[in-house]
């Protein structure tokens, strides 16, 4: 491994340059206006495969924006591993809020500042950059690699599930890694271990056929607006638990080993009080802050509109109410059976004063991947000697389907070797990344190739 530490070491300032040119393609995959970006993205990641030195690259188009495939399989008799990420990024709104231009990568205290930079532009190079650090080395890899990188995972991969169930051998591996989550704290190395799924719907109301005058017609109209407001305060109690019947009945509990885990973390809750900007936190009753956004199931509202919104004021009884709500979902629950039990509440609560149109966005699986698995426990001594210490095994809140995906389709189990922190904004104005964390990514995601090589799975 000296050769390819060297290598790493030598190619530093290059691969932050590359970087930079990565960040600044605004790959915005919600956005139509930017499709042209996306391609041009997706032809940058195909022209770093090919510079590395991979045997095949290639951009695979699908009905929405293109995927990027690239292998290397010259080690026989090796294990294979299948590394994903996306090229795709969120909107940057609200625009005003950005220190510098979100797609003008700046570098401040030792962090570089850009949409895309965390989540998940840094962590996909940070494997290109190792692979590339063996093939300068040595001229080969200690492992076979396949590389599929999306564009559309920021709204909701669409048409990734049907190409893995339509390229099952192309994808044929022992074992996938994704990069696309956060260490538990800063110079703490961290393996993820469990996501949590989703289910993502559309509310809409309608009353009147136009907006009304709330003076000549308050009292005898429903309010969408605030007919929607009830039917959502009545989606918890006051304990925290989501009232919807039969939701809870397939959650698997934490184990006493897990709990233990949690306990010892070094998590301090007026630190993450302050840092949050509130001076108190809620939740289900009976258990910790971590259980409650790594184990345990929630409803949430991420965002209403309804009414007049404008500066001043117009008093208006309006016409029309939407939500758009998600539930993240932890195992054993199933999304589609989750979806059906809030339909039906939904509709129980909703009264025949206004009509009710209900839109399934996006939905993803829950995952569990067993701390003992052999690739995950090659992950841990790869990351133990990039950052000179043992990590520590957490869950995530959040939720990146595939990984269930590659579970169900492939058979195949995922290592989550993040390298992002908490609090860098991912999804935020002012997205950012730690350098020291992409030097040491690279190093810790070398030394995982050359442990997989010597793992049977």
């Amino acid at each position: 491994m000296k050769d390819v530490l060297q290598q790493i070491e030598t190619g530093a300032d290059r691969h932050l340059a590359e970087l930079k040119e990565f960040l600044r393609i605004p790959s915005v995959s919600s956005n139509s206006s930017h499709r042209k970006d996306m391609e041009r993205c997706a032809e940058w990641v195909k022209g770093q495969f090919e510079g590395i030195g991979l045997e095949r690259s290639e951009i695979i188009p699908t009905a929405g924006h293109p995927l990027v495939y690239g292998e290397w399989l010259g080690a026989s008799g090796k294990p294979t591993l299948l590394i994903y990420g996306h090229y795709d990024v969120q909107p940057v709104d609200p625009l005003d809020l950005w220190e510098s231009g979100p797609f003008e990568p700046s570098i401040r205290d030792g962090r570089i500042y850009a949409r895309g930079s965390t989540d998940d532009k840094g962590q996909v190079l940070i494997h290109i950059k190792a692979v590339e650090a063996h093939l300068k080395a040595h001229g080969k890899l200690p492992v076979n690699v396949k590389f599929l990188i999306e564009g559309e995972e920021e709204v909701g991969s669409d048409n990734l599930d049907a190409f893995i169930a339509e390229n099952g051998e192309r994808l044929r591996a022992d074992a996938v890694v994704v990069s696309d989550t956060a260490m538990f704290d800063r110079d703490l190395p961290t393996i993820t271990y469990g996501l949590r799924g989703i289910v993502f719907f559309q509310i809409d109301l309608e009353g009147p056929n136009s907006d009304l005058h709330s003076g000549s017609f308050g009292g005898a109209v429903a309010n969408p607006g605030g007919v929607l407001a009830r039917i959502l305060a009545a989606m918890k109690d006051d304990n925290g638990r989501v009232t919807i019947p039969g939701f809870y009945d397939d959650v698997a509990p934490l184990s006493d080993r897990e709990r233990e885990i949690y306990r010892s973390l070094p998590f301090d809750e007026d630190r993450y009080k302050k840092e949050l900007g509130v001076e108190a936190l809620s939740g289900e009753e009976g258990f910790s802050t971590l259980e409650r956004v790594w184990a345990r199931p929630t409803f949430e509202i991420n965002g209403l509109l309804s009414g007049f919104t404008g500066e001043g004021a117009k008093t208006v009884l309006p016409a029309r109410a939407m939500a758009k709500v998600s539930m993240r979902l932890v195992p054993d629950q199933d999304p589609d059976q989750i979806a059906t039990l809030f339909e039906q509440h939904l509709r129980a609560l909703c009264p025949p004063t206004v009509q009710l149109r209900l839109t399934r966005m996006q939905g993803g699986k829950p995952c569990l991947v067993p701390i003992e698995h052999p690739a995950v426990q090659a992950g841990a001594r790869a990351l133990e000697k990039g950052f000179g210490r043992a990590p520590v095994f957490i869950r995530e809140g959040g939720s990146i389907p595939v990984v269930a995906t590659f579970s169900d389709l492939l058979k195949i189990p995922t290592v989550l070797l993040g390298f992002g922190l908490p609090n860098e904004n991912a999804h935020a104005p002012n997205e950012h990344l730690d350098l020291s964390n992409f030097r040491r990514g690279i190093v810790s995601v070398a030394h995982f190739y050359d442990e997989l090589s010597r793992t049977s799975l």
